[in-house]
């Protein structure tokens, strides 16, 4: 096992880097805060507006669901099918992008979903979905 005769030199700490980053982030927010300055001497007067407040975010999708009884349901409100054309029609004057989503009961009759389909059509709804689950590949 050989000994040890003479020592190492202690580990240093370059900073050399960290300085350089540094002085790169200082010299940047000068130069920045110059670019603002600048534009503040501009003798520029911009038009004004009112305020007429935020513009709102597109609604959800309504959610139609067609149980395996027949009855329906709009947004988790129990509607007939005359209803459920008037309140579309009244969401869809609102919005005129509105979109629908059709779930209907997997057991269930598709001459109801058919129904609702033609509903959402003579509301004026272009945006249509079926609501479906996908089989596992391996059953």
């Amino acid at each position: 096992m050989p000994l040890k005769t003479h020592l190492d030199e202690q580990p240093t700490l370059n900073l050399t880097s960290m300085m350089d980053v540094a002085f790169l982030l200082i010299f940047f927010f000068m130069v920045s805060t110059k670019f603002t300055e600048l534009e503040r001497k501009i003798g520029l007067k911009v038009p004004e507006v009112a305020d007429r407040g935020a513009l709102t975010a597109a609604p959800e999708k309504k959610v139609v669901n067609v149980y395996r009884d027949g009855t329906l349901s709009l947004d988790r409100t129990p509607v007939t099918l005359e209803e459920l054309t008037s309140r579309l029609a009244t969401a869809r004057s609102q919005y005129a992008d509105l979109g629908v989503l059709v779930r209907g009961d997997g057991q269930g009759q598709f001459q109801r979903v058919a129904e609702v389909l033609n509903a959402c059509k003579q509301a004026g709804i272009a945006e249509l979905g079926i609501s479906v689950r996908q089989i596992p590949p391996n059953r």
